[in-house]
Formats: C-alpha cells, structure tokens, sequence
C-alpha cells in the first residue's frame, strides 16, 4: 500500500541525511501522527507536519525512530541492516530491499 506524497515505502533501506544512520522503513504514516509535546522535545529542525512520516528500524541498533520525510534519502545500497525486530515486519531480503510479511512484491 502506498501512501500519497510518500516517497519511500516499507521494506524500502533509507540513510538520515543529518545523523548518517541507516535503517528500513516499516511503517509510513500519511503525515505527522504523533504528540505536539514530542514534536516540541524532538523535532528540532520544525520540518513540516503535513507531509509524510516514517517509522524506521535503526542498522545496528535495538530501537526505532521516527523521522520527517524532508531527512531521509534513498540508501542505495544492497547489504542488510542489522535490528532484532526485522522478522516482526518483513519475511525476506532481496536486492537491498526487504519484503513485508504476506507481500512478496519486490
């Protein structure tokens, strides 16, 4: 399912333009969902509220984020990332991207 403006989707291997990390996304929301208060504490730079959000797995990490569309760029590379919630969203790993449970569109 895609979501309208998104442009990243689940499975898909992303890098934070301002932190340098790598992770996949396993959830896209159609624009910010969370709380004004957690906006306020952790979304210094203000991007904007009305565009697409996304739910990340963090490479070599045990924890998630979530993150404006307006930080993230494509990851164009085909090695794996390393989280222990992978198997809990996707089934498969194929050409860099990861396949979501009962999807197996690449």
């Amino acid at each position: 399912m895609s979501v309208m403006g998104a442009l990243f989707s689940r499975g898909e291997q992303i890098r934070h333009q301002r932190f340098a990390y790598r992770g996949v996304i396993y959830r896209v929301d159609p624009v910010f969902l969370g709380s004004n208060a957690w906006y306020e504490k952790m979304a210094l730079s203000k991007p904007p509220k009305n565009a697409p959000w996304y739910h990340v797995l963090v490479h070599e990490s045990d924890h998630t984020t979530y993150v404006a569309q307006r930080n993230l760029a494509a990851y164009s590379g085909v090695e794996p990332i390393d989280h222990p919630m992978l198997a809990d969203f996707f089934d498969g790993f194929e050409k860099g991207r990861y396949l979501v449970i009962g999807d197996n569109r690449v």
